[in-house]
């Protein structure tokens, strides 16, 4: 049995997507009367060993590769202009793979995840532009190895791929794809942030069929946050959820409501981290928010989870475990799939911009349809990354 034909429908979209994270520190390269510019950036590379077992034995190989990790390597410029009480921002980013060498020479794409601008006062903030979406959005920003590596799939088309692998996405939670959006976000009220949105939404009844899809409401999103502590112990916890109805003109075909909850708290007591995070959702692809892959991945239910606990020590070396699945009822690869991983990395600090990675990733795909293995794939990644 070989279920890769079935699945490349799915792989387009699976390796084009680019994952990042919000800025952790930047440059000032102006700062004068109330306006503010500023650069950050972030480059990494990884030494890879990746060896998988498939369904069909054929298929089994060790393959070595010198990739990105989890997060691309980016450029982002911040502004800032206070005027008139308010005050005015904007960020821009742009992120490139460096894996372009193997069949094209070089055709490195600029890709552009986030583009706004943001009003803010005493009153909150209200973000217009392009940038993650709500939707288990601290689900991936709390994630201990977001600056690792994580699981590169076979079947679907990570060893090989071009772009990132796919840390913790599909495993856990689905990654919050960048999208056109207006949000607002409250001050910090006694530890509580709500933020809210409307984004633009996607197509999920089938393309296929006669009659146009349309949306003839925005998706919505939101996402609570708290931040207290208590005893000692720094707690954080959020809660977030998404939903949006797809229609057709055909009236013989279904209406398709996509809706999802995302969930989880993190507690830090010293150098101890631990974490749990899950969410549930329908009509949502279970590796990405904006549904890539419909019409076949347009009415699925997933739901999902990923524990995580970190020790740093001696301030410099910061050591994680990881455990993440997400089971799905039926997607691109044809069957009800569970997916699995499980990572152990170790994190050292050379100074505040470079950090030396090792990581132990195994990732598993279960058939529950056919009470099968479909993949085992086992990851040793060696990694530099340097940040600003």
């Amino acid at each position: 049995m070989n279920n890769k034909k079935s699945a490349y429908p799915l792989l387009t979209a699976l390796t084009a997507a680019i994952l990042s994270a919000p800025a952790n520190a930047a440059i000032t390269l102006y700062d004068q009367e109330g306006t503010t510019f500023s650069a950050d950036g972030y480059v990494n590379a990884f030494y890879v060993q990746t060896d998988t077992d498939n369904i069909d034995d054929t298929l089994d190989r060790d393959q070595s590769r010198v990739k990105m990790g989890f997060l691309p390597n980016y450029i982002g410029f911040n502004m800032g202009k206070e005027m008139d009480g308010l005050t005015l921002g904007a960020r821009s980013s742009f992120w490139v793979t460096i894996n372009d060498s193997e069949t094209n020479a070089t055709s490195t794409g600029i890709d552009v995840r986030q583009f706004y601008g943001t009003v803010a006062g005493e009153w909150g903030e209200v973000l217009v532009g392009k940038d993650f979406g709500l939707f288990s959005r601290s689900n991936i920003f709390v994630d201990e190895f977001l600056s690792g590596y994580g699981q590169v799939s076979d079947t679907l088309g990570l060893v090989d791929g071009g772009g990132v692998s796919f840390g913790n996405i599909g495993t856990g939670y689905p990654y919050p794809f960048p999208t056109a959006q207006i949000t607002y976000r409250s001050p910090v009220m006694s530890g509580f942030r709500v933020a809210v949105g409307i984004m633009d939404p996607v197509d999920t009844t089938d393309d296929t069929l006669v009659g146009k899809n349309y949306q003839d409401t925005p998706r919505f999103e939101s996402e609570i946050t708290y931040q207290t502590q208590l005893g000692g112990v720094d707690l954080f916890s959020w809660v977030n959820g998404m939903r949006q109805k797809s229609e057709n003109t055909d009236s013989s075909v279904e209406s398709v409501t996509s809706q999802g909850l995302g969930y989880g708290l993190q507690a830090k007591m010293g150098n101890l981290s631990l974490t749990a995070s899950g969410f549930d959702a329908e009509g949502v692809n279970p590796f990405f928010t904006n549904n890539a892959g419909e019409p076949v991945l347009r009415e699925i239910d997933s739901t999902g989870y990923l524990l995580q606990g970190s020790y740093k020590f001696a301030g410099k070396t910061r050591v994680a475990l990881s455990f993440g699945k997400t089971e799905d009822d039926g997607n691109g690869l044809g069957f009800e799939a569970d997916y699995e991983t499980r990572g152990l990395g170790v994190f050292h600090s050379i100074n505040d911009n470079l950090t030396l990675v090792a990581e132990y990733n195994q990732f598993e795909i279960e058939d529950r349809t056919n009470n099968l293995t479909i993949e085992e794939t086992d990851t040793v990644a060696l990694g530099v990354v340097l940040s600003w």
